[in-house]
């Protein structure tokens, strides 16, 4: 029984977060050259995701209705990368010694924004499943999690891919992060979309 939970677990966690890779990758190429993104990256997807996992526990969820809204925050977040992206390039200023990468509050606020999808996942599938398998499922998540985070840090640092990172990464993030955005409030009928 605890096998089959545990597989439940596996593939619950790779199919609602398959998108926090991408967004992984992402965060750690621009925070590639800065000293301590990559622990203030961890440190923020963990905080987001214990909010995310919280949340779910607790059944006080926000109304769906609501939750659809939360695609402002990486919508807005995208458009000020972009900005800034465009100053950057209008400037032609070297980048590559400018900012600290993404910030811990960033972060964690990606995280739970781009979570809103796991909370309609997961809360009816820890209200139907006994307190066991629940902290199994708590369990797997927060391990599979830092899985996550070093594939991402992984794919990032990848020579092909950090190439093409440091070419285009001004330009990827507020793509990402709008496309993840607009996602969210058109799959949670924000705005009537």
């Amino acid at each position: 029984m605890h096998l089959g939970i545990l597989g439940q677990a596996v593939g619950l966690f790779a199919v609602t977060n398959l998108d926090d890779l991408l967004l992984l990758s992402v965060l750690f190429a621009r925070g590639a050259k800065h000293r301590g993104a990559a622990r203030r990256i961890v440190l923020g997807q963990y905080l987001g995701f214990a909010a995310i996992l919280a949340a779910a526990l607790s059944g006080t969820l926000l109304p769906a209705a609501v939750i659809a809204y939360l695609g402002l925050l990486p919508l807005a977040l995208g458009l000020r990368a972009a900005r800034q992206a465009w100053q950057n390039h209008r400037d032609d200023a070297d980048r590559a010694g400018q900012g600290a990468g993404p910030g811990l509050l960033e972060v964690v606020l990606l995280t739970v924004a781009k979570g809103g999808d796991n909370l309609g996942v997961y809360v009816p599938v820890f209200a139907t499943a006994g307190p066991g398998a629940v902290s199994v499922y708590v369990v797997v998540f927060l391990v599979l999690l830092a899985g996550w985070c070093c594939a991402g840090r992984c794919l990032a640092t990848r020579p092909a891919v950090a190439q093409a990172f440091g070419r285009w990464g001004d330009i990827l993030l507020p793509v990402v992060l709008i496309a993840i955005g607009l996602f969210l409030l058109v799959e949670g009928g924000a705005f009537g979309l």
